[in-house]
Order: structure tokens, then sequence, then C-alpha cells
């Protein structure tokens, strides 16, 4: 097995750059610069060497910085080689560091040790890969706030609250012979509701923050030629799907990513449903249904100049509304395919109602039943900006101030930290139950210290760096 008093090296930098690095991290990484540059390096002064193999052949001519521990991103010590960016050139700068002690790092090995030795917590971790995969501007500020730590002061704030809860309840406790009521103390109640409101409002925010990072996957479904093919090249901008006026064109599953307020979301077409005797499309209809089954969200086209059998409001009723341009209402968060990947679940629906060119409509969203209905023309554009404006918002995106990268893990540990908060609270007010609230309490603590680290599992760990880059 590993050990972590080993001197590890990897490859910090993408292949192709005009300039590569190769990271060496670990007790020896001093005398492995020595060994490169023939005299001891100074920490945080870049040294220019010809970096040369065993056999006395010229590598590459490098910049060497030194970092002493613990000022250096993992806190041990750190040396750094500056070379050309060419893949051949670094694989044998690695090859001559490891000749030299170090050993080849794992994926994220970098940023466990920069973990474990308390440079940065398990959020902040996270949030490097995070800032790495961002494919939006969006993405890339929301990973950088939690990188700097957002999030993490929210999570800490929250310890801090449950922390002076638990010691109140606790002192009530000890008191609970006595002919005075302490669990009935107004304070320690309204300690425990200002705890029930900032734990929502960090979930809300972290429920968000997971939708910017992961994105939206949307499938679009509805009966044979009532627009889901025009309706995605109109989201697209871009002619990607076939449409003519044959039922039955679209016999596969489409897929395109667009990327709406700065929040990444996978289109996906699908075949008509209906019934058919044809095998082809038949196939296409099975794939739809199993698309449907694991989308975040799912988009029902229905044609507005003909009343259909998957609406559940007769256009014509709404065929003298006026248009607005106000943005629509969110949603309730996705949930299609489970957070966290932990099973699918019924996914959110928006029904479309096309073809409003041809029925007189002017565009318009309105919500009713639980379910929002937009009334768009996927042929001359009309109405798409205001689908555009809903599918932004459910996926986290549109310009919102603070908003910070999360992941379903940590959507996950404040739903656990919410409900053991809840039963808490009953325990408390209803039942007089100190121990068991205080119980509660200490498990709500323990789920809520798994965001940074304060009480993860080694496994988790090992789960969580492991999709890592190698490098970092």
């Amino acid at each position: 097995m590993d050990d972590d008093n080993d001197t590890i090296a990897a490859v910090a930098t993408a292949s192709g750059g005009g300039v590569g690095i190769v990271r060496v991290s670990g007790p020896g990484s001093f005398a492995i610069a020595h060994g490169l540059l023939g005299s001891d390096p100074v920490a945080r002064h870049a040294h220019y060497a010809v970096i040369r193999a065993q056999d006395g052949r010229k590598l590459d001519n490098c910049l060497v910085i030194a970092f002493a521990g613990p000022a250096s991103f993992t806190g041990e010590d750190v040396v750094e080689l500056h070379a050309h960016g060419n893949a051949i050139v670094l694989e044998s700068l690695l090859a001559r560091v490891c000749e030299l002690g170090a050993r080849r790092a794992r994926a994220g090995e970098f940023s466990e040790r920069a973990f474990l030795n308390g440079k940065i917590d398990l959020a902040q971790a996270e949030a490097i890969a995070d800032l790495i995969a961002a494919g939006s501007e969006r993405q890339a500020r929301a990973a950088m706030r939690s990188l700097d730590g957002a999030f993490s002061r929210e999570v800490d704030a929250l310890q801090a609250t449950l922390t002076h809860v638990r010691a109140h309840l606790e002192a009530a406790i000890d008191f609970t012979d006595e002919d005075i009521d302490f669990l009935a103390d107004p304070a320690l109640v309204a300690r425990l509701e200002a705890l029930r409101v900032s734990l929502a409002a960090l979930l809300d925010a972290a429920r968000r923050g997971q939708q910017l990072r992961d994105g939206l996957y949307v499938v679009i479904t509805g009966a044979p030629n009532v627009g889901k093919s025009s309706l995605l090249n109109a989201l697209a901008r871009s002619d990607r799907a076939i449409v003519t006026a044959t039922p039955g064109t679209t016999r596969d599953v489409l897929r395109e990513v667009v990327t709406l307020g700065g929040a990444r979301i996978e289109l996906v077409d699908t075949a008509g449903l209906r019934d058919t005797t044809d095998a082809i499309e038949a196939e296409g209809v099975r794939r739809a249904h199993a698309e449907r089954a694991r989308a975040d969200l799912v988009i029902e086209v229905v044609d507005t100049t003909a009343r259909s059998p998957d609406c559940a409001v007769d256009a014509t009723a709404v065929s003298q509304r006026s248009g607005t341009d106000e943005a629509p209402a969110l949603l309730p968060s996705p949930v299609g395919r489970g957070v966290g990947g932990e099973g699918p679940t019924s996914p959110q629906h928006i029904i479309v109602h096309n073809k409003i060119d041809l029925a007189g409509i002017e565009p318009h969203v309105d919500h009713h039943d639980g379910v929002a209905h937009t009334w768009l023309s996927a042929h001359d554009g009309r109405g798409v900006a205001l689908l555009e404006a809903l599918l932004a918002g459910l996926a986290g995106g549109g310009e919102s101030a603070g908003t910070f990268s999360a992941r379903a893990r940590h959507v996950r540990a404040l739903e656990r930290t919410r409900d053991h908060v809840e039963v808490a609270h009953t325990q408390l007010v209803e039942a007089r139950a100190g121990e068991l609230a205080a119980e509660e309490l200490r498990q709500a603590q323990q789920a809520l210290g798994e965001i940074t680290g304060a009480f993860t599992p080694d496994d988790l760990l090992a789960q969580i760096f492991s999709t890592f880059c190698i490098g970092k």
C-alpha cells in the first residue's frame, strides 16, 4: 500500500500546452531537487537548470521552484519543474524524478494530502476538481467561491449554531429534576428554530449549486408531429434534428448539449409516443420511455391546434390571453435521476404548447396543478426565450450572486442533517424528551461534518479523491 510519507510526483498540467509542470511533494522533494540541480534549492526562488537523464542525456531546460512545507499547497515540501509542455518531455522528466526517489502519485493524491494536512477542507478539495471541469464561466465562478471557502464558512456557521444548541440542551437536561421545566426555555426553542431556518437556506443554496455543477438532463417527449425535433433545433439554435411532416421521422434518441444562463443542459429528442407495428419505430418508442425514466425534467410537447390527450388543459380556453415577457416562476428542484444517483424518482414536467403561430396565441407561461405550461412556436421562435429562462433557472443558471459549487453528497448530508434536526425539534417541543433530542442533534452534527471532512469515513475519502485528475 502507498505510504503517506512517500514522496510523490506527477505531471500537473494538461498535455499540449507551451509549458508543462512536473510536481513533486513529500519529505524527499528537496533531495530530489538537489539531485537535479547539483545543489540545494532555495525555497521560493526560481532556479534555471538543464535536467539530464542518469546517462547524461539532456532532457530539457527547466525552471525548478521549491516550496518548503508547511507553506505549500500540500503542506509538505514541494518542488515544481517548469518545462516545455510536450508530453514525451514531461514523461521523461517524471521518470527521472522517480529514479531519484519519488513514486507516481495516485489520482487526486496532491489534493488529498492538502486536505489531510489541514491546508484545505474536503469541500474546498472537491471545488478544485469542479473548477478544472467547469464548462462555463458561471460554473467556474461557483467553483472558485467554494474553493475560496464560501460553502465551508456556511457549514462552519451551522456547526457553531448546532454546538450552541447542543450545549444549551445538555445544560437543560442536567436540571430535569428541578421544578422548573428548563427544556421549555424559550431561548432554547428559539435557537433551534433559527437553526432550522439557516439549515433550510443552506440546503436550498446547495441544491442550486449542485444543479449548476451537474446540469440538467431534459427529455423531450410527446406524440408524433407535435414539434419535438423542431423544439430541439430551436433550443440548440441549429438544425440538429431532421424535421418533416411525416409522423415517426425520429426513430432514435438524439442528444444535444446547450448552455443557458451559464448552466449546462443536455437535451434529448425522442421518438413520438404511439402504438405502432413498425419494429424500428417501436424500438424508438421503447427508448423514449427509457429516457423519460432517467430524466431530471421531461418536456411534454403538445400541439395547440388540436386537443391533445397528453395535455390536461384545453389550449383554446386560453387563446385570448395576452403575452408577457416576465421571467417565469421557478419550479421545485428536479429530482429525476435521484440525488447522487440513488435511483430515479418521478421527474419534473413542463408542458410545452407548440405551434402558437398556427393557433393565434401569444407566447406566455403559467403554472397550475404543480406543472409549468409554456406557449411557444418552435417554428418562428416566439416564446422560446421564456422556456429557456425556465430551463436555466431549474439548472441553476441565471445571475445569482454568491452561488457556490456543490455536489450530490453535500446535498444528501444536508438533507440528513435537516431530518435529524426536525426529529430533535419534535422530541424537544412535543415530547419534552431532551435526551432523544440531544442524540438527534449529535447525529445532525456528524452528518453536517461530512461536508468539510470533520467526520468523513476513510472509504468515502478514497472514493472522492479517486475521481480527481492525476497531478491534482
